[in-house]
């Protein structure tokens, strides 16, 4: 059984015991978070259920393992016949959870 929901805009394929890596969510380490907007969900018996656009009344429920930033990426300002060049880092925050039901 598995479902698939949208969290921090993106669109993630989450199975029971599965660890996923989404959008910084605002739930300390140890809480339970609930994803509501569930967009599509495999039954046991392997019949796809699709919402429209979500499914009703289905939800799947995670712990928050970790609260983390992602590598650091640098990004390059330049311009031509210029002494202008700047370089800048950025490191996303992320949130680890383990999906430890999914409800239908």
């Amino acid at each position: 059984m598995y479902a698939i929901i949208e969290t921090g805009g993106k669109q993630v394929r989450v199975g029971q015991g599965d660890v996923v890596r989404v959008e910084k969510l605002a739930a300390e380490v140890g809480q339970t978070v609930t994803f509501d907007r569930v967009l599509a969900l495999s039954r046991e018996d392997g019949q796809l259920v699709v919402g429209k656009p979500v499914v009703a009344g289905a939800r799947a429920v995670g712990k928050v393992l970790a609260q983390a930033r992602g590598p650091k990426i640098l990004v390059f300002k330049y311009k031509s016949k210029v002494n202008y060049r700047r370089r800048q880092g950025h490191r996303q925050p992320y949130t680890r959870v383990q999906i430890e039901q999914i409800e239908a």
